[in-house]
This record gives structure tokens, sequence and C-alpha cells, in this order.
């Protein structure tokens, strides 16, 4: 049985473990609530420069954009999106669990990785039989545009130089600061859209509303200055910053919230394991009381007889 030192230690100890996870909770909320205003404003400009560069990509009949075609490679390439710290729940082990269901899920084709976060690469290195392409880590705690910028010229220039097949992304996609899911993404090459999904333009709309009897509607043409191709390139390589710079937001307010969670958890923990070690004590001190006690009361009956 732990003497009451002992036990005073570990009560001490346990209550300045639970002062560093409050204080990490309030740190993760706090990033949590910037991380979150970002993705925010962030999501509607994605999602409508997605819908114009694909409607944009259909309408001008570009085809010879290498951005826009699958490369002649049986290559694949998987960028891995984790963070550089742990103390995160399961955010991590996630999506490297869900990278490594994606590779053996890719039998036809040969899988190299871009790892973006220190603990993606740190799993991925000590496992030989995974091929490593590149890595970006150590910028979590100064991200920003330029980040992404800077990731986002990689990944296109590898898929024009290896000719990839194709280009995904493997992240936590933010729900809620309790709710994460893993989502893998294709980023390259960008499909164009179909003209029933093609939004910008008046055709899309008369499109939805005219009779099924009647025919379909005449694609309307556009004049471009400068060039449609040379305005396609522009926005397509755009397109790819402005994705990847989501995607990175998506991951970042994912782990504050997947922190905040886990640090939580741990304070509530250490509450219910001081509550149990201060019950511990009491009983061994009381025990050692009632001890001392018999000894004085039979010290004096021996005295007495």
């Amino acid at each position: 049985m732990p003497t009451l030192r002992e036990v005073r230690r570990r009560i001490l100890s346990v209550k300045n473990t639970q002062k560093l996870t409050r204080a990490m909770k309030m740190v993760a909320s706090s990033k949590l609530r910037r991380a979150e205003r970002l993705l925010v404003q962030a999501r509607p400009y994605s999602e409508k420069m997605k819908e114009v560069v694909a409607s944009l990509a259909f309408r001008t009949g570009v085809k010879d954009n290498p951005l826009l075609r699958p490369g002649e490679s049986g290559k694949v390439e998987l960028v891995v999106l984790t963070g550089d710290k742990g103390l995160c729940g399961a955010f991590n082990s996630n999506v490297l669990r869900f990278a490594v269901s994606s590779i053996k899920g890719q039998v036809d084709n040969e899988v190299e990785l871009f790892l973006v976060g220190k603990k993606g690469r740190d799993f991925f290195r000590r496992r030989p039989e995974y091929s490593i392409c590149d890595e970006y880590v150590n910028f979590w705690r100064t991200f920003g545009l330029g980040d992404a910028t800077h990731v986002s010229e990689k990944i296109t220039s590898a898929f024009i130089k290896r000719s990839y097949r194709a280009v995904y992304l493997v992240y936590n996609e933010f729900k809620s600061a309790l709710v994460q899911h893993v989502v893998l993404e294709q980023l390259l090459p960008i499909t164009p859209m179909q003209l029933s999904e093609a939004q910008p333009g008046p055709e899309a709309e008369a499109a939805d509303s005219a009779d099924p009897k009647e025919p379909e509607p005449v694609r309307t043409d556009y004049l471009y200055e400068p060039s449609a191709a040379a305005l396609l390139d522009d926005l397509l390589l755009q397109h790819i910053e402005f994705q990847v710079y989501r995607a990175f937001l998506e991951s970042q307010a994912s782990e504050q919230g997947a922190r905040m969670t886990a640090m939580d958890a741990a304070t509530d923990n250490a509450d219910e394991m001081i509550r149990i070690l201060t019950l511990q004590y009491h009983r061994a001190r009381q025990a050692s009381i009632t001890k001392e006690l018999i000894e004085i009361v039979s010290g004096a009956e021996a005295l007495a007889g």
C-alpha cells in the first residue's frame, strides 16, 4: 500500500498535469475560433472557383492543358495532411489509417506520397515499403497562404513532370469541434463539368426550366480577353492553389477541434483521478491515525496493568 507521502505526491502531480491540459484546451479553443472563421470564409470562394474553372474548361473546349488530362504513367500521387504535434486524439491516426487503406486500394497504380506534417512523415519513414516523393513539415505554427502556394506549385510541377495519372488529397474535413471526417479528394486532373452542371451562364438555368420534350438549349459563347486558353491557364493555377489552401484550413481546424476535445476529456479524467487519490489518501490517513490510537491505548493499558 502506498504511503501518505507517495499519495500526496501523486495528487500534486495530477493537479500539475491538469493545469497543463486546461491551458492547452484554452489555447486550442482560441486557435479553433480563428481557424473556423477563416474556413467559413474560404469555403464559398473555393466552391465557386471550382464551378467557374470547370465550367470554363467545358465552354472553351481546351483539352491540351496538361492539368485537364491524366498522365500516361501508372503513378498516383497521394498528398497526406497531418499535424506536426500530437495530443489531439485520433486526428493523426485516422488520416494515416485512411491513407494506408487508400494505398492498398490502388492495386493497378504505383502510389507516391507527398507528406505534409511531421506525424505523417515520421509514420511512413519507419515503413520502407512506401514510396515518399516529397515532404513539407514544421510550418503549421506560422501557417498561411504562402505555404499552400508553395505546396501547390510542387504538386503541379510534379504532376506535369512525372506524368501522374492523378493527384489526391487525404485530410480531415472539419464538421465541428467533436466531429471530423477523413476524405479522399481528387485534385488533379480537373474534370470539366457537364452542361447541366455548369452553373455560371444563362443556358444552365434554361436547361433546368425547359420542357423535357423541347430541344436542348444551345451553349452560350463568350468573348474572352485575353484568349480563353490564357485565361484558363491562369485560373487553373489559382484554383489548385486555393483548393490546397482550403484543405489546409480544414485540416488545421480539425486538428484544433480534436485537440480541444482531447484536452477537455483529459482535464475531466484528471478530476476523477484526483477524487480517487484524495479518497485513497483520506483512507490511508484514517488508518494511520487509528493505528496510532490503538498503539497508545494498548501502551496505556499495559502500564496500568
